[in-house]
């Protein structure tokens, strides 16, 4: 069997606040030990944990790559992966032109914000638990040949019908699927620190908390033969 190549596309840091529990520095040191070919790191309407990712990444000459989720006022929720200094440009503006339309903590953008520049962006679609065909038709025309549906599988017994209905989502829009992990740690220990600061963030107790928690521990930097027990070989391919 060939060698298992992959590259994390989806991963937030503690500058995601209180939704995330991992600093930057550690995530890179992590997917480097795990033989990552590149790790994203793509915090929330947000590029303030890149600037010591990218000094971590240097030093263990890891790949990084630089990006952000949005989630747009109307739900849609993506994740902008920057391929050059101008892709890099184009997102700083789009997140500040957010940041500034909203109050402290929180931003507002739309579909018409993503209509202008970007061209040296990727973009990748993250469905939500009924994808809406309507989002990734526009994800295709605004992003032409370089936009994604990203398949997150966390071993919540519902994997293999998540990939289903996300195969035949890709097959109606004519857009590839890609493997990404939705990662919200480094490593399995930090899951009870993850479900305290998800607890603060809503202003709840730990057990009023509930359902608003992690169902399990598979939010993390998750080892590469472990990542092919769940997703076909393909969608790890394509990540590359």
């Amino acid at each position: 069997m060939s060698a298992i190549e992959y590259a994390e596309l989806h991963c937030r840091t503690n500058f995601s606040f209180l939704s995330a529990a991992s600093d930057p520095e550690a995530l890179v040191r992590r997917a480097h030990d795990l033989g990552y070919r590149a790790l994203a790191i793509t915090d929330e309407c947000s590029l303030a944990g890149v600037v010591r990712a990218h000094a971590e990444a240097k030093c263990c000459g890891l790949p990084l790559i630089i990006g952000s989720e949005i989630c747009l006022a109307d739900g849609l929720r993506l994740v902008l992966l920057a391929t050059s200094r101008e892709g890099y440009g184009d997102l700083s503006q789009l997140i500040t032109l957010g940041r500034r339309r909203a109050g402290k903590g929180r931003y507002r953008l739309e579909r018409g914000d993503l209509e202008q520049g970007l061209a040296d962006c990727l973009a990748m679609l993250l469905p939500g638990p009924e994808p809406d065909l309507s989002q990734a038709d526009w994800l295709q025309s605004r992003f032409p040949g370089r936009a994604w549906i990203g398949v997150e599988l966390h071993r919540t017994g519902a994997d293999r019908a998540r990939l289903a209905l996300l195969q035949s989502l890709a097959s109606a829009v004519g857009l590839p699927l890609v493997a990404a992990g939705g990662v919200l740690m480094r490593d399995p220990g930090q899951q009870p620190l993850l479900d305290a600061m998800t607890a603060i963030r809503l202003g709840k107790t730990l057990a009023e908390a509930g359902l608003a928690l992690q169902s399990n521990s598979e939010h993390h930097l998750r080892s590469r033969p472990r990542l092919a027990r769940f997703y076909p070989q393909a969608l790890l391919q394509e990540t590359l």
